[in-house]
């Protein structure tokens, strides 16, 4: 399939890929025809108001006219809730774009580089966008990406799905999407990041869901998934010796059901237990320290890569 052909001759938007690129599109319609309808009131009335008012004689003087303050009110009042309301628009879909359903189909690792994208699936399967593969996905199923970057800020974009998220090196962003069919579809970098940026297009392949698992499942790792590299690494730091992983209270917390759990902090506040926040955590363990617990763990930023650090969330993620 050539690129050309992944969107319609006859569309001036790319494809509505997913069901929320129709809400995305509704929305920038929506505010398309309000800016026309704002552009004719404006324009026009100037207009209108120059040739009604136009003065026909050198001392002809206009007539002294004072405010009126229900207009006022009107032109200040009116734009207010068209505008409020734009926002509320945008914030329901902005959290639809930025919260991942529950029933999440497939979990890929996403790291950016100068110019090229790694993508790294839970069972070991790595793929490097320089070789040309496409990134698998099942069609009709929720797909989050977890995305991080090696070097300088990069943004993985989806112009069929109307997502757009950038990876910042030393932190994990994420975005999900849900293919509504098969196909393939492209991925820009929109984020300028050194002379080969544009190189950075890839594609999102979508294949029916049953074709996805059987994809998935050959050739499968065996003990090289994340998860198991984790798991492996968690024994070799000794990380069993304060934290248990069944739920037992040793030097500090469980990892047991630790993964998307809501945190009480010593300082009062609270936190989800997400990707970022196990990275910072095993990072850097003073940052935030939980309630009832002492802060005793040592830091080991700068001991683990990127790689152990994202091997290490996998396996916590693992532990239910």
């Amino acid at each position: 399939m050539s690129w050309s052909s992944l969107i319609p001759a006859t569309s001036f938007m790319p494809i509505q890929a997913t069901e929320i690129a129709k809400e995305v599109d509704l929305l920038y319609a929506f505010l398309i025809i309000a800016s026309l309808v704002s552009f004719v009131i404006l324009i026009g009335g100037m207009t209108w108001f120059l040739i009604k008012f136009k003065r026909t004689s050198v001392d002809q003087k206009s007539a002294y006219i004072t405010h009126n303050n229900f207009a006022e009110f009107l032109w200040s009042f009116i734009p207010l809730v068209i505008m409020m309301g734009i926002f509320y628009w945008g914030m329901v879909i902005f959290e639809k774009l930025r919260t991942p359903p529950e029933d999440i189909a497939a979990e890929i690792h996403v790291t950016a580089e100068q110019w090229a994208w790694t993508y790294r699936y839970a069972n070991g399967k790595e793929f490097y966008s320089s070789g040309n593969d496409p990134m698998v996905v099942p069609a009709g199923k929720a797909t989050k990406l977890i995305l991080t970057s090696k070097d300088v800020i990069h943004s993985f974009y989806v112009p069929a799905f109307r997502t757009k998220q950038d990876a910042v090196p030393g932190k994990l962003t994420q975005l999900w999407f849900e293919p509504k069919q098969p196909g393939e579809y492209i991925v820009f970098c929109t984020e300028y990041c050194g002379t080969k940026h544009s190189g950075m297009m890839i594609k999102i392949k979508a294949i029916p869901s049953e074709e996805y698992a059987a994809w998935y499942h050959a050739e499968k790792k065996g003990a090289d998934t994340p998860a198991d590299l984790g798991k492996t690494l968690f024994a070799q730091k000794a990380c069993a010796s304060c934290h248990s992983i069944d739920g037992s209270r040793v030097v500090g917390p469980t990892m047991k059901g630790l993964y998307g759990s809501e945190r009480k902090f010593a300082d009062g506040t609270k936190a989800k237990a997400d990707e970022n926040y196990l990275r910072e955590s095993i990072l850097v363990s003073s940052a935030k320290i939980v309630e009832t617990y002492p802060p005793a763990m040592p830091l080991f930023q700068g001991q683990l890569s990127d790689e152990d650090v994202a091997n290490l969330i996998e396996y916590i993620k693992s532990i239910k």
